[in-house]
Formats: C-alpha cells, sequence, structure tokens
C-alpha cells in the first residue's frame, strides 16, 4: 500500500518566532582594510563632482568674507574720531593742496622764463651769426654769390691810372657793392692799397695788367647808376685815360677770391 504523504503540518506562531531567532544573514564581502591618509589622499586625487562644487562654494565664501572685512575695515578708519579730530584733518588736505598748486605755480612760471631765455638766445645768436657773415664779407675771408655787375676796362688808346680806377671802386662802394674782386685775383676790401706800376696796377702789392674786369655784387641798378651818372667812371675812364669801360648786369656773380683771416687782420690794425 502506497504511503500517503500527508500535508505540511502548518506552523505556529511560536515557530516562526524561533526561526526567525535563528536566521543569520549572509556577511557582506569583506574589503582590504583603509586607513585614514589612504582615504584622505583618495579623496584629493580623484575628487567628486559634488566634492568639487563644495570646494568651490566655500572658496566663494571665505573670498567675500575677506572683502567685507577689508571694507569694514577701511570704512572704520575715521569712524572713532571727533568732529574737531576731521575738521584737522580736512584742513590739513586743504593745505598739502594749496602748497601743490603753489608748486605747480612756481614750476610753471620756471619753464616759461627758461623758454624765454632760451628765445632770447637763440634770438641773439642768430643775431650773432648774421653779423659775424656780415663781417666776413666786408673782411673778404668767405666766398660771395649774389646778383651783381661784370665791369671790364681795356686801354685804347692810353693807359689805366690808379686815380680814376679808385673812384670807380670808391663809387660802386656808395652805391652799396657788398663784395669786389679784380681780375679773379685780388679781393678788393676797405683796407685794399692801389698803386701805379710798370705795365699795369699795384693792388695789395699784386702787379695786375690790363684789361681789368671787375665783378662786383649788389643791386644792379645802382651800381650800373654809379657807374654812368655824368662825370663818372665811365666819363673819366674814356676822358683822361683813353679807356673804354663797359659793364654787364648778372643775375648770379661769383666772388671767388678770399683773404686769409690773419692777413685781414693785419691789414685792420695797420689801419
Amino acid at each position: 500500500m502506497p504511503e500517503t504523504e500527508l500535508p505540511p503540518h502548518p506552523e505556529s506562531p511560536v515557530e516562526r518566532e524561533v526561526r526567525a531567532f535563528d536566521y543569520v544573514p549572509p556577511e557582506p564581502p569583506t574589503e582590504p582594510h583603509e586607513d585614514g591618509r589612504s582615504r584622505l589622499w583618495r579623496a584629493f586625487s580623484r575628487p567628486t563632482r559634488g566634492q568639487v562644487v563644495v570646494a568651490v562654494l566655500v572658496a566663494l565664501v571665505g573670498f567675500a568674507g575677506v572683502t567685507q572685512v577689508r571694507t569694514n575695515q577701511g570704512d572704520d578708519t575715521y569712524a572713532g574720531l571727533r568732529e574737531q579730530d576731521l575738521i584737522d584733518i580736512l584742513n590739513g588736505l586743504a593745505g598739502t593742496t594749496q602748497r601743490s598748486e603753489s608748486e605747480i605755480q612756481r614750476l610753471e612760471a620756471t619753464r616759461d622764463e627758461l623758454q624765454s631765455d632760451t628765445s632770447a638766445r637763440k634770438a641773439a645768436l642768430e643775431q650773432a651769426r648774421q653779423q659775424a657773415q656780415v663781417l666776413s664779407i666786408l673782411a673778404g675771408t668767405v666766398p660771395v654769390r649774389g646778383p651783381g655787375v661784370t665791369i671790364t676796362i681795356n686801354e685804347v688808346s692810353g693807359h689805366v691810372r690808379v686815380a680814376p680806377f679808385i673812384d670807380m671802386v670808391q663809387a660802386l662802394r656808395t652805391a652799396g657793392a657788398e663784395a669786389m674782386q679784380i681780375n679773379h685775383e685780388v679781393r678788393v676790401i676797405a683796407q685794399t692799397s692801389f698803386e701805379d706800376g710798370t705795365g699795369g696796377l699795384l693792388v695789395d702789392g699784386r702787379l695786375l695788367e690790363p684789361p681789368f674786369t671787375v665783378d662786383v655784387i649788389g643791386n644792379p641798378d645802382a651800381l650800373v647808376a654809379a657807374l654812368r651818372f655824368p662825370d663818372g667812371p665811365q666819363d673819366e675812364f674814356a676822358q683822361d685815360d683813353g679807356a673804354e669801360l663797359t659793364f654787364k648786369e648778372v643775375t648770379s656773380v661769383d666772388v671767388e677770391t678770399t683773404r686769409d683771416a690773419a692777413e685781414a687782420d693785419e691789414a685792420q690794425a695797420q689801419q
């Protein structure tokens, strides 16, 4: 006769409670032991997004706090001072400002004075330079170029004497001649000497032979008038010496002969 399986015996409440106390939960998997330093290093080396956000917020809060402290300190600089102390401070600042403005005005006045002195010195130097140039031309130590006339004197029926020649030179000087040379050899200045010589004229001791060429720088109209006036140089050479004086107005005359500076000084001293 086959065995008949009996239905399971219903579990009483007491049995269920006893079985609950007998249950032992499974142990979680064990991990290697990790100390606090290792956990701290792992947090710094591999921070999570939450840690990064927290660090940024902490930094912002710290910066705001430091700024607020500094602002409060700056605002409290004069907070504890009395009214009279504040007035004294303001008066001191006003005095400092006034002294600064006075110093600025003094420096500006000094600058203007220096600029004025510089302008005056420049004007004086320019005037001295121009005067030196004029004196150099009169002394014959520098070559000159300018408008003027070129004069030629040819002996026709007689010999050129020194007297008409000196009269001509004087007439040209009176007409405003600035520079003069004869035969491209001798520069004529105030101390130039003229003498009759054998076969010509002795000018500053140098024998010059005809025909004579005189280059003169000055106002061409005035120089021509000085040569052509009645009984002037042109008539005098023709009537007294049997010579012919001709001239030509030119826009540019080169007076290239010069005198040595020492020679000019010696001639001036003799004069």
